[in-house]
């Protein structure tokens, strides 16, 4: 069925609505269930997969129709900004999918959720009426390739992980499967240690990929009691001097992970620091473990 420009951006216009409604559903209940002192766990990871499956790729599917097309008259600049707040979001929701306690969770939803109503209302007041305006743009041809875009991806995997013209993300949900598999059959460290490194590989150059990765090693965490098994070293039996301590308590969740970073980063050969944490922050230990 043939439908009209108008009818094309009253088309996205309601999608929009319908995003930013599911996702502030999901943001309350995962926010009342920590007001409740009730377990969130649930609650966030049904958070993360909404956002993983339908707001990333919808946003995917803009960047390769309305924002090309945008990007090829005055809106160039407003473009660039909307792609920088797609990439800012990856990052918020690696950060949601690995907050260490409810609070955390909560607060990085709801900078979630503002983040992305801030977004959409921009594409709804500045994208989408200015390309509407102009003659050389068929906002009906657009919506039916963002449609086919999304299609593509669900059909490529169940859970919509991967396309077929994406090879990275296909390999990665088969890893991610393996992982599964591995942590059922009694070897969750060694599963986790897997997954850890396919984050390692990919959170500078694929963020959504590393989402995705987040969110699973946070769930093969959870599946049976872990041992880490920690790693070798063949210092001798020096006395060696003490450590400082790095704690990074009294940081806002979201800093820590940087912090402990950037402090390593800076070490000089030979030196070292004792982490100072109010909890276990297992997912961040394999990924630091992969990484360094």
């Amino acid at each position: 069925m043939t439908i009209t420009g108008t009818e094309a951006l009253e088309a996205m216009f309601s999608h929009h609505r319908a995003l930013d409604e599911q996702l502030k559903a999901r943001v309350a209940a995962l926010t009342r269930a920590v007001a409740a002192s009730s377990a969130h766990d649930q609650a966030a990871a049904d958070l993360v997969a909404y956002l993983a499956s339908e707001v990333l790729p919808h946003a995917e599917a803009e960047e390769h129709t309305i924002y090309e097309a945008a990007a090829r008259g005055e809106l160039a600049g407003t473009v660039s900004e909307m792609i920088a707040e797609h990439r800012g979001l990856s990052t918020a929701i690696e950060r949601l999918a690995s907050a260490p306690d409810g609070q955390a969770a909560a607060r990085a939803a709801e900078g979630i959720a503002a983040l992305f109503s801030s977004h959409v209302a921009k594409e709804n007041d500045i994208l989408l009426p200015a390309l509407a305006s102009r003659d050389d743009v068929d906002l009906a041809a657009l919506l039916a390739q963002m449609h086919r875009n999304m299609e593509e991806a669900r059909k490529a995997t169940p859970a919509g992980d991967s396309t077929a013209s994406d090879p990275q993300a296909t390999v990665l949900s088969l890893l991610l499967d393996a992982t599964a598999h591995l942590a059922r059959a009694g070897e969750a460290d060694r599963a986790c240690r897997l997954a850890a490194s396919a984050w390692a590989a990919l959170h500078d150059t694929r963020p959504d990929l590393a989402v995705k990765v987040t969110t699973a090693l946070h769930r093969l965490t959870r599946l049976g009691s872990l041992v880490l098994t920690p790693a070798k070293h063949d210092g001798g039996s020096r006395e060696q001097p003490a450590d400082p301590d790095l704690d990074v308590r009294a940081l806002a969740p979201a800093q820590r992970h940087e912090t402990i970073f950037a402090a390593y980063h800076a070490l000089t050969p030979g030196a070292g620091f004792v982490l100072v944490n109010d909890h276990d922050p297992r997912p961040l230990r394999y990924q630091f473990e992969a990484e360094h």
